[in-house]
């Protein structure tokens, strides 16, 4: 049986439920809804690899596959805009197929997504940010605005903001 994403979404926050109510540490618990959550159908890439491609200046092209309003609230440092709901092929006609991408969103199922179609378009190096945004915070890392750093960010919604143990949570 194949499951649709209503059926994985469903799964994923019973599975968060069992795992609150029998004492899960926080980490274990959203490291195993991941692994539930994500079809596994792009490879992934650790915030720890990435924070480290950034030190050494030769960073992938960081795409940032959230709405809009989330984007603006925070994302990663120079991280470029591409939507979910909005996301169009079009728009990365500049990227050689070969550029190293590394596509999140907040925990990254809709970045996986996005990811199968860079894939099926012919882009070869595509990896998915593993935990997303939420994983990069919870490391304590920077994110940015309009204006600069900021310790604020989208949780999504207050459901996903579980997940979210660092910086100021914002909602629409």
């Amino acid at each position: 049986m194949r499951y649709t994403w209503h059926h994985r979404l469903y799964l994923t926050l019973s599975l968060c439920l069992l795992l609150s109510a029998c004492k899960q540490p926080p980490d274990a618990a959203y490291h195993l809804m991941l692994r539930q959550l994500y079809s596994h159908s792009v490879d992934t890439i650790s915030v720890a690899r990435v924070q480290q491609q950034l030190e050494q200046g030769i960073a992938p092209l960081l795409l940032d596959t959230r709405s809009k309003s989330e984007y603006e609230v925070s994302h990663l440092p120079g991280a470029r805009y591409v939507g979910y709901a909005d996301f169009d092929l079009s728009d990365l006609k500049d990227v050689p197929p070969n550029t190293p991408l590394v596509i999140y969103c907040a925990v990254g199922y809709r970045s996986e997504k996005i990811g199968e179609q860079l894939q099926a378009a012919g882009y070869t190096n595509v990896r998915n940010l593993y935990g997303g945004l939420f994983e990069w915070v919870n490391h304590s890392l920077p994110v940015y605005n309009e204006q600069g750093q900021t310790t604020k960010v989208h949780g999504y919604t207050r459901a996903w903001g579980i997940w979210l143990r660092e910086g100021e949570k914002v909602y629409d």
